[in-house]
């Protein structure tokens, strides 16, 4: 008689399934469902969304909210009639916003016996090796010690260089950095849509890359002004979770409840990579470009396909005023981006290396200038 092998069937982990056992997730909620700028923070939006997720933790999961609104809610409180455009004055309002924002949130996942706690991210503190090391051991104790994180990004102290620009990103970001198995971003909009909802359009129902979106003209911020990314944003941070191996899904506040059980709603991104470094999807995609790096074809090649450092040697030309350690993008003949890094040399030394090899430098310029003007290791193809 023969031993029968055991026959193992895996279950699916790229659908939205995946939702209604996941074990850590990440779940953005923006400006427009929780705050207007006439009302400030709306009591009802906030409960409604705070109930949701408190019976998802109390069920088991550890839930991480990334939460908008901080700005919008310091409006009414300082007088404002519409969302500065200044710098300043958004720090301020956010000053204001955050702690009532907090005391809603303490209020209404109180209410099920859930604690929640204040974490104020800068892009810094998931750019710098040991900001981001303090930043991971800190939201893991939090949710071992079964606390639910409200994150922001900290605007009373950012600035222009080092914002996320969003909380979409951020949250794309944050759920990296703690290893969750998926992330919402919630908003006013049910779906993506392959055109004008109030047309008729279509609801996309799964992106399984970038390229299923290529002919979709995505909307940019609506509701009374009081958000800052709109679903173009929203879109780029599923992106971004999906190419760093976390399947995101796109969908409204009110679809909360029927998210998080797995339920047919939104958009769902599949995952179409492995986990990239927090740096290098910082890089590909929030990085400031200061300056472009113009590549001759042997460059482009060593980059591109065989991933190479790139040498002054390659270069053919640079645009931009930049210092050493800025973000660059590496383009090619045709005019095509292919990388971006960062690069060692300023704008004012490149000119003089062009063409050159690192030896050559070397000998004639001294020491220093006999390295790679960017390094594989800053470097991420796009």
């Amino acid at each position: 008689m023969t031993e029968k092998s055991a026959v193992i069937i895996e279950e699916p982990k790229d659908d939205r399934s995946v939702l209604a056992r996941a074990r850590r997730i990440v779940v953005k909620v923006g400006s427009s469902s929780l705050t207007s700028i006439k009302g400030g923070i709306s009591e009802e939006s906030l409960t409604a969304l705070s109930d949701v997720l408190a019976a998802k933790h109390n069920a088991g999961a550890e839930i991480i909210l990334v939460s908008s609104g901080a700005i919008s809610a310091g409006l009414a409180p300082l007088g404002l009639v519409k969302r500065p455009r200044d710098l300043a004055t958004q720090q301020a309002a956010a000053s204001v916003g955050q702690g009532l924002l907090m005391a809603r949130y303490t209020h209404a996942f109180g209410a099920h016996g859930v604690t929640v706690s204040q974490v104020l991210l800068t892009a810094d503190d998931l750019m710098r090796r040991s900001h981001h090391a303090n930043a991971f051991r800190a939201l893991n104790r939090l949710l071992n010690l079964g606390v639910v994180p409200v994150v922001n990004e900290n605007d009373t102290v950012a600035t222009h260089k080092i914002r996320f620009g969003d909380n979409d990103r951020l949250s794309a970001l944050v759920a990296h950095l703690v290893r969750a198995d998926a992330l919402i971003l919630l908003s006013d909009v049910d779906s993506i849509y392959d055109g004008p909802p109030a047309k008729g359009a279509k609801r996309i129902s799964q992106v399984d890359g970038p390229g299923d979106l290529e002919a979709i003209t995505i909307g940019k911020p609506g509701k009374a002004g009081v958000g800052t990314g709109g679903m173009q944003t929203k879109v780029e941070a599923a992106i971004m979770a999906a190419d760093s191996g976390i399947p995101a899904l796109v969908t409204s506040t009110a679809n909360a409840a029927a998210a998080l059980a797995g339920e047919d709603v939104g958009t769902w991104f599949t995952v179409n990579s492995g986990r990239k470094s927090v740096r290098m999807m910082w890089l590909a995609h929030l990085a400031h470009v200061q300056g472009r790096l113009f590549l001759d074809d042997g460059a482009v090649h060593a980059v591109r396909d065989n991933r190479y450092s790139l040498l002054p040697a390659g270069i053919s030309s640079v645009d931009g005023t930049f210092e050493a350690g800025d973000a660059v993008e590496m383009v090619a003949g045709d005019g095509t981006v292919i990388a971006r890094g960062l690069v060692n040399y300023s704008s004012d030394e490149l000119p003089q290396m062009l063409g050159r090899s690192t030896v050559e430098l070397g000998e004639s310029l001294g020491r220093g200038f006999d390295r790679e003007v960017v390094h594989i290791d800053d470097l991420v193809l796009v």
